[in-house]
């Protein structure tokens, strides 16, 4: 493996500037403009996240190329510095040394800051023996209880229990068990599957998830010597190898941003093309704007093109895990909704607060009505301009996306959430032709 140059970035600790900027800091978008011109999509947030609390199995040092530049990357790296691991960064590659790990004891100010960072739990105790992990922090939309990992781990032979915020893990070897998840939770079936890849025999989660991201995780362990077939099935076997050796891997794009840009084209009816994307991994969205009335095309190259064919109509979308509709792209298309004519339904079914978007999008003109997990979006000629405030990171991108197409200004709060997970958002939308600038606040 080549010896990467190392240079001062913010990669390399949580960037506090960085988030007080983020936090005193609005984003101005004047809208109407059409967009046009392509994007390159980043490497997933949620597979670099994984991927770099991964490479903790292998006492080698680890390269991943094409990781996104985000506030969440910086969390994590710090979190994994704590350990003991050693990290080089250079543009969009991370070189990550597990070598000679110095703590197995995450640190509380940091993890509760950081959901992901609880994927270390299942890599420390497979290869260390012990982890003490504390319970996660993230995005508040919803209790994503971390039971169905605790239960996991168990049956790996693991002894786990939770003290004053803490989970500690131990075990002197893992051995393989089978394993059904009572939900096919991303977060579990990844944390079981790092586990088992240094576990004794061979382990099978049965009713796992099948997203993108847990595939790129298994072909990541593979590429350091892993036994894992069935990935992207609902059933995973994972035969255990006794150690992990280095590694140099590329993490998928990021079908979450590809959505979002994909929705950005729509609301502006707009004709934008999409570089660096997996078309496939976006099969229920884009299935879901073309029944809407888009017209979208696969390009040479890992590229998807959206154009608008005019008018677009309503539609009822239910969120469900991978390959249903996404979660993380729901408050996106309710956005588009807001402007197509008709009557939507959006059925919000994986987290139970993530429709707090809703009030935002009616400040801005919206007609939507909830009940419980319902929004029923009643179609409007046109959105307005307004201040609004963005309540987790979805959300946040969901208010930029509808500020696009709203007549005048949107002036939008909340920026550590929509930093979280976009790298260098609001220049790719810039670069599209979107009127959009990042401003201090008064109180700045």
């Amino acid at each position: 493996m080549n010896t990467l140059k190392t240079v001062s970035s913010p990669v390399s600790i949580v960037d506090q500037p960085a988030l007080a900027k983020s936090q005193s800091s609005i984003l101005e978008i004047w809208g109407g403009t059409p967009l046009e011109g392509k994007v390159k999509i980043s490497g997933a947030k949620n597979s670099a996240l994984v991927l770099m609390a991964g490479a903790l199995l292998c006492s080698e040092p680890c390269r991943l190329q094409n990781v996104p530049s985000l506030a969440d990357i910086q969390g994590m790296t710090r979190i994994l510095e704590s350990l003991g691991v050693k990290i080089k960064q250079s543009i969009d590659t991370l070189e990550l040394d597990p070598t000679n790990l110095t703590s197995t004891d995450a640190p509380y100010e940091l993890v509760s800051k950081l959901r992901a960072s609880f994927f270390a739990i299942g890599p420390l105790l497979a290869r260390m023996g012990v982890a003490k992990v504390p319970l996660p922090g993230g995005c508040a939309i919803g209790a994503r209880p971390v039971e169905i990992h605790v239960r996991g781990l168990k049956q790996l032979g693991a002894q786990v229990y939770i003290e004053h915020g803490v989970v500690h893990a131990y075990a002197s070897q893992l051995k393989g068990a089978k394993i059904y998840l009572d939900y096919p939770s991303v977060g579990a079936t990844e944390t079981l599957m790092m586990a088992a890849t240094l576990a004794e025999g061979e382990t099978i989660l049965d009713n796992a998830a099948q997203e993108p991201e847990v595939i790129d995780l298994a072909n990541f362990c593979r590429s350091m010597g892993a036994k894992i077939s069935g990935a992207g099935t609902k059933t995973i076997t994972i035969s255990g190898v006794p150690n992990l050796h280095a590694t140099d891997y590329d993490i998928v794009p990021d079908r979450i941003e590809a959505g979002t840009f994909l929705m950005a084209g729509a609301i502006t009816h707009s004709d934008i093309l999409l570089e660096s994307v997996v078309p496939e991994h976006l099969s229920a969205v884009t299935a879901k704007l073309k029944e809407v009335g888009f017209q979208l095309t696969p390009d040479a190259n890992r590229g998807l093109r959206i154009q608008s064919k005019g008018v677009h109509t309503g539609t009822e979308i239910e969120t469900l895990p991978y390959p249903g509709f996404p979660t993380d792209l729901q408050s996106l298309f309710m956005a588009l909704l807001t402007l197509s004519q008709g009557s939507s339904v959006v059925t919000e079914t994986v987290f139970e607060n993530r429709l707090g978007h809703v009030p935002e999008l009616v400040r801005m003109g919206a007609d939507i009505k909830v009940k419980g997990n319902v929004a029923v979006i009643q179609g409007v000629p046109f959105l307005s301009g307004a201040p609004v405030t963005g309540t987790d990171l979805r959300a946040t991108a969901a208010l930029a996306v509808a500020a696009l197409a709203a007549n005048g200004k949107t002036s939008i709060s909340g920026l550590q959430h929509l930093d979280r997970g976009y790298a260098n958002f609001e220049q790719k939308l810039r670069d599209l032709g979107a009127r959009i600038e990042r401003v201090p606040t008064v109180e700045a």
